[in-house]
């Protein structure tokens, strides 16, 4: 099968960043599938994976956490699907990834691709959508309701980027939350209000004073998705009491926990690889893509994806990290099929 890899891990403007290479056809396991592969999208953990470090692979490493595509076979013990099936998913970091012609996944973390939507429009939204429903719902603890009451508030920091898109829209169109969005610049500003975003606020002044103005007890829910550890002591400040503080990003420099202690604040860590990493009920992952399948196809949820970098080429994907890295993307960058 035609991939894209790497064996070097170098800046994403070097022409060996990426290349494009010749691997085996993968065979599926018991309980797999074997994906012919439409589209992928490209997340800031693809960008941290391919980190320039000196590291050299002895055989090409295959990158790529997001995929929409067809079933081509499947292991002896699936039930759910069949060959032919539109699928999309978001696999697993310790596997293989989807920049491929050809991809094995566990069918358990695979849901049904949303009808009406292109690949590359399905490819955008499995990572970020499981992210989002799972830090929203199963850390936080947010009530899935929507009474037309507005009750607390949530604070999405970074809302035009992947997972923020999808948060926004699923905390505005499924539960009674007032959102508060962050974005800095008039085009993100308005990608954030189109998605449901009640009020939006510059992440580039401080944070405690615009929030408050909005709502003066504090919010309870915070959704910390970029750049933590600059606003953290922000975050502390702007948070309600027993408030619920969930963040997605890696923080470079300790977080001062205990400025939380007086407020009684709980933090939240939310990885979407977790249950595929500890095989920790990874079915639950398939049932919330099915789920996210039925709202797209009501109109409840749409495609983030914004830019369409063309086919899967090494060249192609080296310029699709480097917009990722620049942090100024909106949305989703994805990329059709191998041609």
């Amino acid at each position: 099968m035609r991939a894209v890899a790497l064996t070097k891990y170098l800046p994403s403007d070097h022409p060996e960043a990426f290349v494009d290479v010749e691997l085996p056809d993968p065979t599926p396991g018991p309980g797999d599938l074997r994906v012919r592969v439409r589209a992928v999208s490209v997340n800031p953990v693809d960008v941290k994976v391919r980190a320039p470090k000196d590291k050299v692979e002895a055989s090409p490493r295959v990158l790529g956490w997001d995929a929409a595509g067809v079933v081509e076979a499947v292991g002896k013990d699936v039930k759910r699907f069949r060959p032919g099936d539109e699928v999309f998913y978001a696999g697993s970091i310790a596997k293989p990834g989807t920049d491929s012609e050809l991809h094995v996944v566990d069918a358990r973390i695979v849901g049904r691709k949303p009808k009406g939507l292109t690949f590359t429009q399905a490819a955008a939204m499995p990572l970020t959508s499981i992210t989002a429903w799972e830090l929203l719902f199963e850390r936080l603890g947010v009530p899935q309701r929507r009474t037309g009451t507005p009750k607390d508030a949530l604070l999405v920091v970074g809302g035009a980027g992947g997972v923020g898109s999808m948060a926004i829209q699923i905390a505005s169109k499924l539960t009674d939350l007032t959102v508060i969005a962050t974005a800095s610049r008039p085009e993100t500003v308005e990608w954030c209000k189109s998605l449901g975003a009640h009020h939006v606020v510059d992440h580039r002044q401080p944070l405690a004073a615009q929030v408050q103005a909005l709502v003066p007890g504090g919010v309870r829910y915070v959704m910390a998705l970029t750049q933590t550890e600059q606003h953290f002591a922000q975050l502390v400040e702007l948070m309600a009491p027993f408030g619920q503080l969930g963040i997605i990003d890696d923080p470079q420099t300790p977080l001062d926990v205990n400025a939380m202690k007086r407020k009684s604040l709980a933090l939240h860590w939310e990885l979407m690889f977790t249950r595929a990493l500890y095989d920790a009920d990874p079915l639950s992952q398939q049932r919330l893509l099915d789920t996210v399948a039925d709202l797209v196809e009501a109109g409840t949820l749409r495609t983030t994806m914004t830019q369409d970098f063309g086919p899967l080429t090494a060249a192609n994907l080296r310029r699709a990290h480097a917009a990722v890295e620049t942090g100024r993307t909106v949305g989703k960058i994805v990329l059709s099929g191998i041609p």
